[in-house]
């Protein structure tokens, strides 16, 4: 299997590239992650209300218990810190659901501000670079073969301009049809070099 190409420009490229593209998907994420954060800290509200609201609750309930004690109308003195201490409790689940809202918001931003970076490499980026990983593996081990040169040399008719094919032979495909081992090996370098790979 070939990663890389055998000529150095080439090569050289493909290696910045995938460097760019590392940077490029690590950056996306750190930005997530920031994203992520930063809205997280928007529940600090949230937080201070349910502990608020919690304490509250606690403290009435405590004074209720107390009051409670009192005999003859303990039961009736409870009533208003139960009304309150369940009130209380509301603004406790208040700032819970101001919680779990912010999360779930900065967990569906972060995610959506991973979609289109994370979407470019596996979509575009990624396929061009497997397609590439195939196709010089392929035609590294073909040139070394005699009928790979061939099928290379016939690869090129039909892959390369025309002003190329003609500038390296006007009757490149007579000479190909003959069997001609120059403009074979020419052609199937000619494809090779489009590869960024050296001849046999």
């Amino acid at each position: 299997m070939k990663i890389y190409a055998d000529r150095t420009p080439v090569a050289v490229r493909q290696l910045v590239t995938d460097l760019l593209v590392v940077a490029w998907v690590y950056a996306a994420v750190r930005v997530a992650l920031w994203l992520h954060d930063l809205l997280h800290k928007l529940a600090v509200p949230g937080q201070k209300l349910e502990g608020a609201g919690n304490g509250m609750a606690d403290n009435l309930d405590a004074v209720g218990d107390k009051v409670g004690r009192v005999p003859m109308v303990g039961d009736e003195l409870t009533s208003p810190f139960e009304r309150t201490a369940a009130a209380a409790r509301t603004i406790s689940e208040a700032g819970r659901d101001q919680q779990d809202l912010i999360g779930d918001l900065a967990m569906a931003l972060a995610i959506g501000s991973l979609i289109v970076p994370i979407g470019l490499v596996l979509f575009l980026w990624l396929p061009l670079r497997l397609r590439w990983i195939r196709r010089a593996a392929v035609a590294a081990r073909l040139r070394t073969d005699p009928s790979g040169q061939d099928l290379l040399a016939l690869r090129a008719l039909a892959n390369q301009p025309l002003r190329t094919l003609d500038r390296l032979d006007p009757h490149a495909v007579d000479a190909w049809r003959r069997g001609d081992d120059t403009t074979i090996r020419q052609l199937a370098a000619l494809e090779l070099h489009g590869l960024g790979l050296h001849g046999e």
